[in-house]
């Protein structure tokens, strides 16, 4: 994961930016580009949004959304502002009565809310720690469950507010 860092970059500076690819993320300050998701990450992003779609968009339960930009505003504490961030998770579900439809029933552009479910697919070159902060910032925010798979160690570990991460699968079957 690349890093550039401005000098006084805010969130909304970030926002106007015109999408790169991949894509970045703004975290407290930093532009940081996520690496281009190879064949194995393709697949299981594509696979994973197509079977909870499958499930719950006809019966107007979720939707789940591949490589979907959330922002979350800056929070002042005391003197200081913390935060900002605008994340593009690997996929994200929002429950269907928390997707803010435009006037005309179609899915806006921008989500500037939390997903309920956010999955994170850890590619070769990211850093662990860098996207279980990214999955440990949304729970804190409202998300109720998060997930990490890890290809190359072939498991899935779920993230639940204020509890510790809970290892799901050990061994994921071949794509």
């Amino acid at each position: 994961m690349t890093t550039a860092t401005p000098s006084s970059l805010t969130l909304e500076e970030f926002l106007k930016l015109p999408e790169t690819k991949p894509v970045s993320e703004f975290i407290d300050g930093r532009i940081y580009q996520k690496p281009m998701p190879q064949g194995k990450h393709s697949r299981l992003q594509l696979k994973f949004c197509d079977g909870v779609n499958q499930v719950a968009e006809s019966s107007q339960i979720a939707l789940a959304f591949p490589e979907l930009r959330c922002t979350y505003p800056a929070v002042s504490r005391s003197s200081s502002v913390y935060g900002g961030r605008s994340i593009v998770a690997d996929a994200t579900v929002f429950i269907w009565e928390r997707i803010p439809f435009e006037a005309d029933g179609e899915v806006p552009n921008a989500f500037e809310i939390y997903p309920d479910w956010t999955v994170e697919i850890l590619s070769p070159e990211q850093r662990a720690t860098k996207v279980i902060s990214n999955i440990l910032h949304c729970l804190k925010h409202g998300t109720q469950l998060g997930w990490l798979i890890d290809l190359e160690e072939g498991l899935i570990l779920a993230f639940l507010p204020g509890q510790e991460p809970i290892e799901l699968i050990q061994r994921i079957s071949s794509l």
